[in-house]
């Protein structure tokens, strides 16, 4: 570099100091963010939903700070470049083995799905002993049931969440989260003994200019799922769905308690469910207690607004 284009970037040394901040606060952030408070629009909670985005800032950060021809500024891109990988490197580790006795797929098939069997038909495919939906249109049901094999000839539906099985099925009931049915349990009978499923589909949350990001109805439905997990007898237990909210999530942090998400410990990458065209968040979950996860990732599209996500498990 000649002596022009180094004054150039040595004359105000400090400049760019607010970005250099700003980085070091987005590299604290993957760490740091249970300080955020959600009394403020439910911040933390919006955060933790993006939160493997914050390398996102990286391109932002370092144009910014040539433009400004401001050195200092890749102090904070350094800080995040160094800070993302220490929290997330592990994610993207490929942690998934082969075999497995049981196959789960989970799926918000979207009420205005236009090809309900052909979406039944792929969920099949996957060779699944069980397969979980949410927003079932109630004209799509029946469409839906015929398309799948003879093989799942037990199933429940309570609203828009159903269960279909392989195996035998017991004590189908709702599970009152919401005014109207939003999730379901049974018992299935496994080779290696009883399991129950909870299919849930939580509320919707929305970003508002006004009242952030509106979660309330989601975290009400989300601790009444966690009573009646919690309230379950010893054993084992899957707890599938779309609980529109990640494993970061603090509101959801009751209903993890005690439950392995599939996808950290046995997936490889993210596994982005959301939304479908472009995914930016995992909020459809396959969740246990009992059983040790193999495998677990993400289908291919059914023209929902949402992918199918999948785990196999060993009984």
């Amino acid at each position: 570099m000649g002596a022009r284009g180094a004054r150039r970037w040595s004359v105000r040394p400090w400049r760019g100091a607010w970005l250099a901040v700003a980085g070091a606060l987005c590299a604290a952030l993957p760490f740091a963010h249970p300080l955020l408070p959600n009394s403020l629009g439910n911040l933390g909670s919006l955060v933790e939903t993006f939160l493997p985005w914050t390398v996102a800032l990286l391109l932002p950060l370092t144009l910014f700070g040539l433009y400004r021809r401001a050195p200092l500024v890749l102090f904070g891109v350094v800080l995040v470049a160094v800070a993302w990988p220490v929290r997330f490197g592990g994610t993207l580790v490929d942690k998934r083995e082969s075999g497995g006795e049981l196959i789960v797929v989970s799926h918000n098939v979207g009420e205005d799905n236009p090809d309900p069997a052909g979406t039944a038909r792929r969920l099949a495919d996957t060779g699944a002993q069980v397969i979980a939906v949410q927003e079932l249109a109630a004209e799509a049901r029946e469409t839906f049931h015929r398309a799948l094999p003879a093989r799942y000839a037990h199933h429940t539906v309570h609203g828009g969440v159903g269960l279909w099985s392989t195996y035998a099925m017991t004590g189908a009931e709702p599970v009152e989260i919401m005014p109207w049915p939003r999730a379901l349990r049974a018992t299935l009978a496994t080779p290696k003994g009883p399991l129950t499923v909870f299919v849930a589909h939580l509320a919707s949350v929305r970003v508002s200019p006004v009242h952030g990001f509106t979660t309330g109805r989601r975290d009400d439905a989300a601790r009444l799922l966690a009573r009646a997990v919690t309230a379950e007898r010893p054993g084992r237990v899957l707890v599938v769905g779309d609980l529109n909210g990640t494993t970061d999530d603090r509101a959801l942090a009751p209903l993890l308690r005690g439950l392995t998400s599939a996808q950290d410990v046995a997936g490889d990458g993210f596994g982005f469910s959301w939304p479908a065209g472009f995914p930016l968040a995992r909020i459809d979950h396959v969740l246990a207690r009992g059983i040790r996860p193999l495998s677990a990732g993400t289908l291919p599209g059914t023209g929902s607004d949402h992918l199918p996500v999948t785990a196999s498990f060993t009984l």
